[in-house]
């Protein structure tokens, strides 16, 4: 996984909450790198689980609550790293559509070794948009999260279902512009 994400998550902790619930949550996941993180690196995903049940167990929210909150903060540190790939795209919708074919295309670039999700898109209009999420990790919740902060960012508001269809780990996000 993307040093990025593993950054950004801390920043998030130490924001929200403070540095010290940060290096709690650090020390109680037991890493083996100590939290040692940089945003070029690339770590195993199993580091970020184990992160993340011990922010289950420290808040009380749901992992897919988390995942989802930290989509929206991560928006804002993606957006901020790839500022000139954003400024390209017309708008929300115009930016989903070319998550594969540019944007992470760009991120590849960056970290060779990503191991990204894929999105296809079904349909679009220029108002709606049916959405195809593949990702053997599960993060459906956290690209909840990116979409709507990316909402935000665009200036519009979201209106989403998410569905999960027969195929693991594939999710249909039906997004309309409202």
């Amino acid at each position: 996984m993307l040093g990025i994400v593993f950054t950004s998550l801390i920043d998030m902790l130490e924001e929200k909450v403070s540095p010290e619930f940060a290096d709690d949550v650090i020390m109680e996941a037991g890493l083996e790198n100590d939290g040692a993180y940089t945003a070029v690196g690339y770590y195993p995903f199993e580091q970020m689980q184990r992160l993340l049940g011990v922010l289950v167990e420290k808040t009380g929210k749901s992992a897919n609550e988390l995942l989802y909150d930290f989509g929206y903060y991560l928006f804002g540190k993606l957006g901020a790293v790839h500022r000139d790939v954003l400024a390209s795209t017309e708008g929300m919708l115009d930016m989903l559509e070319h998550l594969d074919g540019d944007i992470h295309v760009q991120v590849k670039k960056l970290y060779p070794d990503a191991d990204l999700p894929r999105f296809t898109v079904i349909s679009r209009t220029d108002n709606t948009m049916r959405l195809q999420y593949y990702s053997e990790r599960e993060l459906y919740p956290l690209a909840e999260g990116l979409m709507d902060a990316a909402a935000a960012h665009y200036n519009c508001t979201l209106e989403r279902e998410t569905h999960q269809l027969d195929r693991p780990h594939t999710y249909e996000f039906s997004i309309s512009l409202v």
